[in-house]
C-alpha cells in the first residue's frame, strides 16, 4: 500500500510511505523517483543488516526494529527484528516497511507544524533512528527479568534446573542486538557526518547519540551476564554430579570390606576352619560391623562425610 504523507503544499518535501510492497509496486516507485537498482534490490531483502548508503545526493538507510518474537527459540535477525528502509534527498522522502509503525503518523503530524521538528528529510532519518534504537529498550528490560528467573532457580533451588537451553537463546538475543546496534552506531556517525553544518541538528543528534550508549550498555551488560550464568550454570552442575559421585564412592568404601568377607567365606573350601566354629557366623557379623563402624569413624575424622 502506498501513501502519500505529506506533499511539497505541507512542508519542505514530500514524503511517500510504502507500506508491505510488491517488487512490481518498488519498481514503479525507483522509475518515478530514479532510486538504484542495487539499492532497491536491498531494500527488498528481508533479511538485510542496517546499513547508510549515499550516492548522487540519494541517501538510503536501512534500520532494524528490535521486537520480542512470541517464541522463547527465535533467534535470528528477521525473527527478532523488522526492517525500515528510507530513501531520501533534500526534496522527498521515501519510506518502505512491511509491519505498520505508529511513528510514522506521529513524525507527519510533527513535519506539518511549521517551527517544529522534522523540518527536512534527514531530520525525519533521524528520528527514525531514534525510534528504531528506542525498540530495543524494553525487550532489554524484557530478558533481564528473565535471566534474574534464571539466576533465582540456578541458585536457589536444590536440584539444577535445566535451564541451559534457556540461557544460550537469551544469549543469542542478546549478541543479535548488539550487532544491529554495532551497524546502527555506523548509520548515525554518517548521519551526523552529514548534516554537520545543520545547528538544529545537534540537539537531536546528541540526544540519539545517548539513547544509543545506553542500549548498547544494556545489551553489553545483559550478554555479559548471560554468559557469566551459563558458565556459573555448567560449573554447579559438575559439583552437584562430584557430590552425587563422593556418595557413591563413601557407599562403596563401607561394602567393598563387607563384601570381600562375604567372598571369603563364601568359597566353601574343604579346609577352612571357620566353617566349623561355633562362634564363626556372630564373629564374622560383628567383624563387619566393626570394621563398618571404624570406616564411618575415619571418614568423619576427616571431613568426608
Amino acid at each position: 500500500m502506498t501513501e502519500q504523507l505529506l506533499t511539497q503544499q505541507d512542508t519542505h518535501f514530500t514524503w511517500l510511505d510504502i507500506t508491505n510492497p510488491s517488487a512490481a509496486e518498488l519498481e514503479a516507485v525507483a522509475a518515478q523517483y530514479s532510486l538504484p537498482d542495487a539499492l532497491v534490490r536491498d531494500c527488498l531483502e528481508p533479511t538485510h543488516l542496517p546499513k547508510f548508503e549515499a550516492t548522487n545526493g540519494l541517501s538510503f538507510v536501512i534500520l532494524r526494529v528490535f521486537s520480542m518474537p512470541e517464541s522463547t527459540q527465535a533467534d535470528t535477525i528477521q525473527e527478532l527484528s523488522t526492517k525500515i528502509a528510507v530513501f531520501y534527498t533534500a526534496n522527498f522522502l521515501i519510506t518502505v516497511h512491511r509491519r505498520p509503525h505508529p511513528v510514522l503518523s506521529e513524525l507527519k503530524s510533527v513535519a506539518r507544524a511549521p517551527g517544529q521538528e522534522c523540518n527536512t528529510p534527514a531530520e525525519v532519518a533521524i528520528h527514525l533512528v531514534r525510534y528504531a534504537l528506542n525498540s530495543y529498550v524494553q525487550p532489554a528490560l524484557t530478558l533481564t527479568k528473565e535471566l534474574d528467573d534464571y539466576e533465582a532457580e540456578i541458585f536457589l533451588k536444590q536440584e539444577v534446573p535445566n535451564a541451559l537451553q534457556g540461557l544460550y537463546f537469551l544469549k543469542r538475543k542478546a549478541s543479535a542486538a548488539k550487532q544491529l546496534l554495532l551497524l546502527t552506531r555506523d548509520i548515525l556517525l554518517m548521519l551526523r557526518r552529514q548534516t554537520a553544518s545543520a545547528t538544529v541538528h545537534v540537539t537531536l543528534l546528541q540526544d540519539t547519540q545517548d539513547l544509543l550508549v545506553k542500549v548498547e550498555t544494556l545489551y553489553q551488560q545483559l550478554d555479559g551476564a548471560a554468559t557469566n550464568l551459563m558458565n556459573l550454570y555448567l560449573s554447579l552442575s559438575s559439583q552437584r554430579t562430584n557430590e552425587a559421585m563422593r556418595v557413591l564412592t563413601v557407599f562403596s568404601a563401607f561394602f567393598l570390606p563387607l563384601t570381600f568377607i562375604a567372598g571369603i567365606y563364601g568359597m566353601n573350601f574343604n579346609y577352612m576352619p571357620e566353617l566349623t566354629w561355633k562362634l564363626g557366623y556372630p564373629l564374622s557379623i560383628i567383624s563387619m560391623v566393626v570394621i563398618s563402624v571404624g570406616i564411618y569413624v575415619w571418614f568423619k575424622r576427616k571431613g568426608w562425610i
